[in-house]
């Protein structure tokens, strides 16, 4: 099985499995709107730039030298998902059942979604682990330059089309429809998994 291949599928499962990333685009996507998710995807792919970049410029090492810096960074992406999922629970408590988030988020624009989407992503700590580790170690010392930026742009491609394909089915009328309908609960649980995953990620590494 050949490098990009290889790469290509793991990449695909690390996007398939549920994390902040899927339930970001998935929520700005039924209580908003497609173009919105859309920014939404831009900013998380932005972010995917980022990190897959720094994985092939060596971030695995850096991180084994660096552990306060690993750890800084696990510390203060949990805090950043916290504080989003502490404001969408207090949405969906707040505003009436039929509109708890639309009302509130429609007039966010199309610039403040995106770099929601990007810090979103910087934060996310599936991130942090799989492109300081998994990828890093797939790829390996020997691959050369050519190669390292033809992953890098696989990456990013396959980033964009699949969290495009997410916006795209969750912006369904059906979908939003089903959203008005169960908009409180939908936002609640939306809002604890993200404190639940940004609180795991803070106690886990003040644990180390």
């Amino acid at each position: 099985m050949s490098l990009f291949l290889t790469i290509a599928i793991v990449h695909l499962i690390a996007l398939i499995s549920p994390g902040p990333d899927f339930f970001f685009v998935s929520q700005a996507a039924v209580s908003r709107s497609r173009r919105q998710a859309l920014f939404g995807v831009i900013g998380i792919t932005l972010g995917m730039v980022a990190w897959s970049a720094l994985a092939l410029l060596g971030l695995q090492l850096l991180l084994h030298r660096l552990v306060w810096l690993s750890q800084l960074m696990a510390v203060a992406g949990g805090f950043y998902l916290a504080w989003m999922g502490v404001k969408m629970l207090r949405g969906a408590w707040h505003a009436p059942a039929a509109e708890s988030a639309v009302t509130a988020q429609v007039e966010r624009s199309d610039l403040a979604t995106l770099r929601a989407g990007l810090l979103t992503n910087l934060a996310n700590p599936k991130a942090v682990v799989y492109f300081g580790s998994v990828f890093s170690a797939l790829i390996g010392d020997s691959v050369n330059a050519a190669t390292r930026w033809g992953l890098w742009t696989l990456v990013v491609a396959e980033t964009f089309l699949w969290f495009t394909l997410v916006a795209a089915f969750f912006a369904l009328p059906a979908m939003r429809r089903g959203y008005l309908r169960l908009s409180r609960w939908i936002d609640g649980v939306a809002g604890a998994v993200f404190v639940v995953f940004g609180l795991h990620l803070i106690i886990n590494r003040q644990a180390r």
